[in-house]
């Protein structure tokens, strides 16, 4: 099994967190892991993309050709990658900036509001967690546990109370993409 992601979005949304939480899960659970974080402006606001492959092999390169997942944040990001993920792939959404429409009929797309989402929790600042946790569930490329795990080894674990509520974020963000998922298998 050899899962390749691309994480994208504006500076300051967490965006290369997002890949490092999955970089850190994949080595929890024994697997090979790349991560290669790109940076736009490096500003808040500017563009940042990371890409992340996780297999049961040796990776040769840590770029993500055609990678099997796009985990988009914003409009300009879906743009840029949506092209990129390959047949068959899924293109998960940050509902709540993205209203672009995804051109493409071949891919799983998945919308989450993961703003609102984390409004809810309390914490505007974890909605890139939530949407780890939509990426668990979608790729099923680890447990959800060994998730909530690797993020005590993020920077995200230093204070209980902050690791406790981006545990719940995770496990808000897998049930939307579990509810999505479902809701698309029936339409």
């Amino acid at each position: 099994m050899t899962i390749k992601s691309v994480f994208a979005g504006f500076g300051g949304q967490g965006v290369l967190l997002m890949g490092y939480i999955l970089a850190f899960t994949g080595m929890r659970v024994d697997k090979h892991v790349t991560y290669l974080p790109s940076y736009g402006a490096e500003v808040r606001g500017g563009t940042a993309n990371c890409t992340v492959v996780v297999s049961d092999q040796e990776i040769a390169s840590p770029v993500a050709s055609s990678p099997d997942f796009a985990v988009v944040m914003n409009n300009p990001s879906l743009i840029r990658f949506s092209t990129v993920v390959r047949t068959g792939g899924g293109l998960l959404l940050n509902e709540d900036l993205v209203h672009s429409p995804v051109k493409r009929e071949d891919l799983q797309v998945i919308r989450i509001p993961v703003s609102t989402l984390a409004h809810k929790l309390g914490e505007d600042r974890s909605a890139n967690v939530v949407m780890v946790g939509a990426f668990a569930e979608m790729s099923q490329v680890a447990p959800l546990d060994a998730f909530k795990e690797a993020l005590a080894d993020t920077g995200l674990g230093k204070k209980p109370k902050v690791l406790e509520l981006n545990r719940k974020a995770l496990e808000v963000g897998a049930e939307a993409a579990r509810e999505a998922m479902q809701k698309e298998k029936s339409a």
